[in-house]
C-alpha cells in the first residue's frame, strides 16, 4: 500500500483513502442513528483481529469497517475513515451516508467524521438487496487465502477497493454467483479483504465466524498477532 501526502481525495492505494466523490457536512448524528448495536459487533470483530489496527499488519494502517442500514431507507451508518486504531468507537466515530450513487461515484454523508473509504461498496450492497441490513468488511487472511477451497465468490484481482469498478463488480457477483445465498465474498485485489452481510448483525457475523472456522479446519493460521 503506497503512502499519500495527506488524507484527502487521492487515488493511491493507501488503506483508508477516500476514492469516491464525497459531499460531506460535519454535524452530530441524527436522533434516529442508534450506534449501540453497531459498536457492540464492531468491538467483537476488533477482539477477533478482523477489524482494527496493528503495527505488524498493513504498515500499521487501519483495516476493516462495519455498517448498518437505517430501517426503511437506503441510508446507513458506517464507521468513519481513519478510526481503525480505536478499540471501541463512540458516536463521534460514525458517519451517516444519506445518498449513494455508485454509477456516478458519488456519496453524500453527514456526521462527526467522514465515512469509511469502503462506503461505496457498502452502499452498493444495500441498493442491491433490501433484505441486507448489516455489512461487515473484515480482514481475515485465513478466509482470504483459502477462498478457492472454500468456494467463495471473489471480486476480480485487478479491481481496487472503494471504487466505481468495485461497486460494479459486487453487482456482477450478485447476478453471476451464489453470493446472495452465501452472504460472503472476498476481494481478490484487496489483501485479506472479506465482506459478509445479512438481515441482522448476528447473521452477518455468523457467516464470518463459520467461514473462519472452516478455514481453520483446512489448516489456515489463526488470526493471532502479538499484542
Amino acid at each position: 500500500m503506497r503512502k499519500n501526502s495527506d488524507a484527502g481525495y487521492t487515488m493511491t492505494e493507501q488503506e483508508g483513502v477516500i476514492k469516491f466523490q464525497l459531499s460531506y457536512q460535519q454535524a452530530e448524528l441524527t436522533a434516529a442513528a442508534d450506534i449501540s448495536e453497531l459498536t457492540a459487533w464492531r468491538t467483537l470483530c476488533v477482539q477477533l483481529g478482523m477489524l482494527g489496527q496493528h503495527p505488524l499488519r498493513y504498515d500499521n494502517y487501519g483495516f476493516g469497517n462495519i455498517s448498518q442500514r437505517l430501517p426503511g431507507t437506503d441510508q446507513f451508518l458506517i464507521s468513519g475513515t481513519q478510526t481503525g486504531g480505536k478499540a471501541v468507537l463512540t458516536a463521534a466515530d460514525y458517519a451517516l451516508v444519506s445518498h449513494c450513487q455508485p454509477e456516478l461515484n458519488q456519496i453524500a454523508a453527514t456526521g462527526p467524521c467522514k465515512p469509511s473509504s469502503e462506503a461505496m461498496t457498502h452502499g452498493q450492497l444495500y441498493l442491491l438487496d433490501p433484505g441486507i441490513n448489516f455489512v461487515i468488511h473484515a480482514h481475515c487472511p485465513a478466509i482470504w487465502h483459502l477462498a478457492n477451497e472454500l468456494q467463495l465468490p471473489q471480486t476480480a484481482a485487478e479491481i481496487p477497493y472503494g471504487t466505481v469498478e468495485m461497486a460494479a463488480e459486487v453487482a456482477r457477483l450478485f447476478s453471476a454467483t451464489t453470493v446472495t445465498r452465501q452472504g460472503i465474498f472476498t476481494m481478490a485485489g484487496h489483501e485479506d479483504g472479506v465482506v459478509t452481510f445479512g438481515n441482522t448483525a448476528a447473521a452477518a457475523f455468523q457467516v464470518l465466524a463459520e467461514y473462519y472456522a472452516k478455514a481453520l479446519a483446512l489448516g489456515a493460521e489463526p488470526n493471532l498477532w502479538p499484542g
